[in-house]
């Protein structure tokens, strides 16, 4: 979310570049669910910044077709901030794990689809609001049971699943994650400004320079070495 549909709609195109190079720049097919991840965040941004003009212009001529439009923009990016994020977060840790370490990886999976289970009930039994509240955009939902195990099942999906992975890349990932969602959170909560399109930005040059960099190759064993007698 960014405080303004200018600023989701730029916010939105550059992070959707950014995912674009990160999925060109991918190297492994394991690898390619996280290098998607700024595009959806992208894409994300982007359906708010319509969130935001539809809520502007509701009080125009045309404001069953704005409602409609709202509605359903609302809709996705419910479906994308609640159901879907505490899911595909952990699975795309998973598959850019080694094998060994999928082992530690697994129950944050777990934690995560069920976070994403409860979410989307919660999403699928009553309609989603927007509205703007200063320079913050405030959503609404139906209330969701045992919300504060919920959430903290959100968190720990997302944040934990990448702050145990075996790459030091995605475990920095986590912890800009974490702190800058406490950041952003505090800013929200006060109306002052939304700066969660600032977070995912940085997330995003985060995992471009994760898949960019440079891999170690073991050398291959020298067969000839192998076969040498050593002479004493």
């Amino acid at each position: 979310m960014c405080w303004s549909p200018t600023a989701d709609l730029v916010a939105g195109c550059a992070i959707t570049a950014v995912g674009a190079l990160c999925v060109a720049s991918t190297r492994r097919a394991r690898d390619l669910p996280l290098a998607a991840l700024p595009v959806l965040l992208g894409v994300h941004q982007l359906i708010e910044s319509v969130v935001w003009r539809n809520a502007d212009n509701a009080s125009h001529a045309a404001a069953s077709n704005v409602a409609t439009i709202g509605g359903t923009a609302a809709l996705l990016w419910a479906v994308i901030a609640f159901p879907l994020l505490p899911a595909f977060v952990p699975l795309a840790v998973l598959s850019a794990a080694s094998h060994w370490s999928r082992f530690r990886i697994a129950p944050f999976v777990l934690v995560g689809l069920a976070t994403s289970a409860v979410l989307g009930h919660v999403i699928a039994a009553g309609a989603v609001t927007a509205r703007p509240v200063g320079h913050t955009m405030r959503y609404g939902i139906q209330p969701i049971p045992l919300g504060v195990l919920v959430v903290a099942g959100y968190l720990v999906a997302t944040i934990g699943s990448l702050l145990v992975s075996d790459q030091p890349e995605i475990r920095l990932l986590g912890l800009v994650v974490a702190v800058g969602a406490l950041a952003c959170y505090a800013l929200w909560q006060a109306e002052f400004v939304s700066t969660w399109c600032a977070l995912a930005a940085v997330a995003s040059a985060l995992i471009l320079h994760w898949l960019r960099r440079p891999r170690k190759r073991r050398r291959a064993p020298d067969p000839l070495r192998r076969s040498q007698i050593p002479v004493r």
